[in-house]
């Protein structure tokens, strides 16, 4: 039995139909090798039937696939700057650390040698020596002679002072004999660190007792005429022990010690 298609209007191929007739068409040119030029229209016609993006969804994949790219590139150039960023950090950090390393070190070098200068100093200072009367000058020398003095001569040296002018140690030392001592009247006698002794004479104060360690330039009394003197100063003596007749050359004694007289 034939079956016949229903009389009347015809439906138009759909879009697909004509798609698929187009792609066959082109394959038949492709394999006969002939393209006419009544063809051409046609094949322009097909052409524009060729489906849009938007039908395809091409374009959408195509979009996000490119800004994931854009994405993905922008955050690996903030992750290097990040990096960078803290690598400089870390550097900086490192240089201040550094320079403040620097600087203690310099500090306390600098604090070491001023404590090293500060000994040194008050090394020397406690092993000087200076003039027991300041500004003064020898009015009578040692070993001079006379009937002033029972041995005969002077044992030791007079400066001249006025009475109540300061008299210092000569050196450090410690008191052995701070009173009266007959014809040197009020007197003062200290061993000296080196294992000398000095004595000071004719004080009108002492200032000091036996067994006090003194320094250079301490303070131990003041000038006067006490005991057997002719009138104000100080009497001077440098000795190699504690007794009376153990006296050396004053002058050169101080002189050895760097004291100028």
């Amino acid at each position: 039995m034939a079956f016949t298609r229903a009389a009347g209007k015809h439906r138009a191929p759909s879009r697909m139909s004509r798609k698929s007739a187009h792609v066959a068409g082109v394959a038949a040119i492709a394999t006969t090798g002939v393209i006419g030029t009544l063809a051409t229209p046609a094949l322009a016609a097909d052409v524009e039937s060729t489906p849009s993006p938007e039908e395809t969804g091409l374009s959408q994949v195509i979009s996000t696939e490119t800004l994931a790219d854009q994405v993905g590139a922008q955050a690996e150039a903030q992750g290097e700057e990040a990096s960078e960023a803290a690598a400089l950090a870390e550097a900086q950090a490192k240089a201040e650390a550094a320079a403040k390393r620097n600087a203690e070190i310099r500090l306390r070098a600098a604090k070491d040698a001023k404590e090293r200068a500060d000994r040194e100093a008050e090394r020397k200072r406690l092993n000087s020596f200076q003039a027991p009367v300041d500004g003064s000058y020898v009015s009578t020398g040692w070993h001079t002679g006379g009937s002033m003095w029972s041995s005969g001569s002077h044992t030791g040296i007079d400066f001249h002072a006025a009475s109540g002018t300061e008299v210092v140690a000569v050196g450090r030392g410690t008191v052995v004999e701070a009173g009266w001592g007959g014809a040197y009247g009020n007197n003062v006698v200290i061993r000296m660190h080196d294992g000398t002794y000095t004595q000071y004479g004719h004080l009108s104060s002492i200032n000091v007792q036996v067994g006090q360690d003194v320094l250079p330039g301490q303070q131990i009394g003041l000038s006067g005429s006490t005991g057997n003197s002719s009138g104000p100063h100080l009497h001077f003596e440098a000795r190699t022990g504690a007794d009376y007749g153990s006296d050396i050359d004053p002058i050169a004694y101080l002189r050895s010690h760097g004291v100028t007289v």
